[in-house]
């Protein structure tokens, strides 16, 4: 189905009002809650996501849970992960009856994903993990971040998030687009995208469009390097002031200073003049390395 292609319901306007079949919830902006209205893409990213019946999804903010149910009827297991109580019990009722549905309270930025995903694997058989969810876009990269360094045994990220972010995120490292989210995401995961989301899709509508990328786990790490959280240390003091050069954005980093940066990037053979953005995930690792050693 073409990523373009938008239902009725993307079109209508519904006055404040909650669309048909929301049971007259209303999205929170304090949370920053959009419900995603347009069935089409709704089963896009059902399809999209990799949720089968040997998987574990983790849905991640289901809101009205127009997304839970066109997953469940994939999965093996869904646990889905809502932060607003008000939501958990017409959650729980829209599922009623799915045997193979949790709806977990929390906040997914503290749950316990190991736990979550250890003990749903080994009870219910499964073989593989997929986490899906429509992010709220002021903390789409915390969450991205703690998926892809806290979380053991995921196989597949599928989430919607802001389409600036999302360039970021599927940008290619040492490109005018790359930003510090860039550089981690290549280095865990390769990217693909599932759909462009205009914001018509929503309820209520976001002042900006949103995209839908999935992020494949790799089996080992995109680069070598001794140490991957140095690194990104690295990267996000070169990207924390971007116009600046890698000489001047590095030695913010504490403990560093000009000379030491100086030698460093020297031995790298690096161009002291050139700016975080031209850099790519290798020539970063190797800078990491040579700092480490000095």
């Amino acid at each position: 189905m073409s990523s373009k292609k938008q239902s009725k319901n993307a079109n209508r306007k519904h006055h404040g009002r909650a669309p048909h079949g929301y049971g007259g919830l209303r999205p929170s902006k304090g949370l920053g809650q959009n419900f995603l209205i347009d069935e089409g893409i709704i089963e896009e990213i059902a399809e999209g996501s990799g949720a089968a019946e040997d998987a574990l999804v983790i849905e991640i903010g289901p809101g009205a849970g127009a997304l839970t149910i066109p997953l469940a009827e994939r999965a093996g297991y869904l646990a889905a992960v809502e932060i607003d109580e008000k939501l958990i019990e017409p959650l729980r009722v829209k599922t009623f009856g799915m045997d193979n549905v949790e709806i977990i309270q929390g906040d997914i930025l503290a749950v316990d994903l190991d736990e979550i995903i250890e003990n749903r694997v080994s009870e219910h058989g499964l073989k593989s993990v997929r986490v899906v969810g429509n992010l709220p876009y002021y903390i789409t990269t915390p969450i991205i971040m703690k998926l892809l360094e806290t979380a053991h045994g995921i196989d597949s990220i599928t989430v919607m998030m802001q389409k600036e972010v999302g360039d970021r995120i599927a940008a290619e490292p040492g490109t005018r687009l790359s930003g510090a989210i860039t550089y981690p995401v290549c280095y865990h995961a390769k990217v693909s995208k599932i759909a462009d989301v205009p914001r018509e899709c929503f309820y209520p509508a976001p002042k900006v469009d949103s995209v839908v990328l999935r992020l494949d786990i790799l089996d080992e790490p995109a680069v070598n390097t001794k140490d991957a959280d140095f690194m990104f240390k690295c990267v996000k003091a070169g990207f924390s002031q971007r116009r600046k050069t890698l000489l001047n954005s590095l030695s913010s980093m504490e403990g560093m200073d000009k000379e030491k940066i100086s030698t460093a990037l020297d031995r790298a053979e690096i161009d002291q003049s050139r700016r975080a953005e031209t850099l790519t995930l290798k020539e970063f690792a190797k800078i990491a390395d040579i700092l480490l050693e000095a």
